[in-house]
């Protein structure tokens, strides 16, 4: 299990990819929430801060649902981060 996030490569190795499906693009858009899929076994305290490390962005919270054998982490940006910016960033907008 990972403990802590310190450098961008345990960044990448904790956060997969960013989903980028009609439901979340409309969080994206209404909430200031993205969706990303993550590495099984990883609490919500490393994946805060993998991704505040990583994004170089406020975190507000994390929540985790696993969903047909995937992880996923809807993490809500503080509202001075805006989430459509960071996915810009991603080249997902």
């Amino acid at each position: 299990m990972i403990t802590m996030a310190h450098s961008p490569d345990v960044t990448l190795s904790i956060i997969k990819y960013p989903l980028s499906t009609e439901k979340a693009i409309r969080q994206m858009e209404s909430e200031n929430k993205m969706v990303f899929i993550v590495q099984s076994g990883v609490s919500r305290q490393v994946i805060r801060q993998a991704i505040e490390t990583g994004f170089n962005a406020k975190v507000v919270s994390v929540n985790l649902h696993t969903m047909k054998g995937q992880r996923r982490a809807y993490v809500k940006f503080a509202d001075e981060t805006p989430a459509i910016d960071i996915a810009t960033k991603l080249g997902i907008m």
